[in-house]
């Protein structure tokens, strides 16, 4: 493997990278009653592998998926040969530091950034074929306590993030002063949950307080989704020879569970409440601000006013974080008018569905900022997002 691209400026940090699950990382991790039934990575009767949850196939991480959920390295002509071979594609073929926590501080070094926020991809997956509420409530909480583990020995330069799932509010308030004792620096929730209750609904209420009372951040992280949450606009449009315009228009989900937190006036009620926008781009977050704006002060926002008495724009100011994919070329402009502390970028590695050039979009797109705003986005902004950096909101 030849060396990875390194970043000339200082002090970077990822907002959003992911880690690929050990397949055994259920077996190990789940409370004994749950352990028989434990995602894994199977191979077929052709030895194509796919993802096993609760028993079943996948029907969707199949066919020989699983081995290019790291691939962005490969993607890009990097190829890390390992030693140790499994037999598991999805495993011998991990992008340096998807799977491994001293190969992630050794990546990290190579490409001068300081630290990770680091995020799940198989957990992102199983979620939205698993309507078991206790069932997933026991592999969340299984991947939790590795995701924590696996960051413990790097001197703060990998943070975990947990994931909840809103199913079961009483579970998932539990779970993150579980987290947050553990040493979590924030929980994550999906945009869809199973009830199809939004994310600002009233009864996730207790699970806000949770976040305002433990200091970690709620973050909106996009993930696989049933079926039935697609627009039914044009049928059953939803099978892989969408791909494209499927992952273009995933992140609609997360505007949509973001902007139900100002529906139900949850800033209102948690005016510490951090929350954090994930890999859904932010370029779009200009015109949103302005047209939630927009609307609160129409007749259309009348009921809306009594329960919040600031217009959107400022709660996002005040509370709310979005994280920028580099390769966005209009992100420099954008910047400044929403507020150049409220910005801050993310790789998504090792997800082939983003380019491997991240370093050196970064590069460029500090560059084009202007020179008071680039620490912001490099590094602090994100730090402040999860109550880091000391200095507050």
């Amino acid at each position: 493997m030849h060396d990875l691209e390194q970043l000339s400026l200082d002090g970077a940090i990822d907002g959003d990278g992911h880690i690929l699950e050990p397949p055994d990382l259920w077996q190990r991790y789940l409370e004994p009653a749950f352990r028989k039934r434990a995602p894994t990575i199977r191979k077929d009767d052709e030895g194509l592998e796919y993802l096993e949850i609760d028993g079943r196939s996948s029907s969707i991480v199949r066919g020989g998926m699983p081995a290019g959920l790291g691939a962005m390295d490969r993607v890009g002509g990097q190829v890390f040969e390992r030693e140790a071979v499994t037999g598991l594609r999805y495993v011998d073929e991990a992008a340096l530091g998807a799977m491994d926590a001293s190969e992630r501080l050794r990546r990290l070094d190579m490409e001068n950034l300081e630290k990770v926020f680091l995020y799940p991809t198989l957990t992102l997956f199983w979620i939205a074929e698993c309507e078991d509420e206790p069932y997933t409530q026991a592999c969340l909480q299984a991947y939790n306590r590795w995701i924590v583990d696996f960051c413990s020995d790097s001197d703060g330069r990998l943070l975990p993030v947990a994931q909840l799932s809103l199913g079961d509010p009483a579970a998932a308030e539990a779970e993150v002063h579980r987290v947050a004792e553990a040493g979590a620096v924030g929980a994550f929730v999906p945009p869809f949950q199973w009830t199809r209750k939004p994310l600002g609904d009233p009864s996730h209420d207790r699970v806000f307080a949770a976040l305002e009372a433990t200091g970690l951040t709620l973050g909106i992280h996009p993930s696989l989704e049933p079926v039935w949450t697609a627009p039914g606009r044009y049928g059953r449009y939803t099978s892989g020879r969408y791909a494209f315009f499927l992952n273009v228009t995933s992140v609609d989900s997360v505007r949509h569970a973001f902007t139900s937190l100002f529906q139900y006036a949850v800033f209102e009620k948690y005016p510490a409440l951090r929350c954090a926008i994930l890999e859904s781009g932010a370029g779009w977050i200009g015109y949103w601000l302005d047209r939630m704006d927009t609307v609160y002060e129409s007749p259309q926002g009348a009921a809306l006013r009594p329960i919040l008495p600031e217009k959107p724009s400022v709660y996002f100011r005040r509370q709310c974080w979005i994280s920028g994919d580099p390769d966005e070329q209009t992100l420099a402009d954008i910047i400044p008018r929403v507020g150049s502390d409220r910005f801050f970028w993310a790789s998504d590695f090792p997800h082939p569905d983003h380019p491997p050039t991240y370093i050196r979009e970064v590069e460029r797109l500090a560059d084009e900022l202007p020179e008071g705003d680039r620490a912001g986005f490099l590094g602090q902004n994100v730090l402040r997002a999860f109550g880091l950096s000391g200095s507050g909101a």
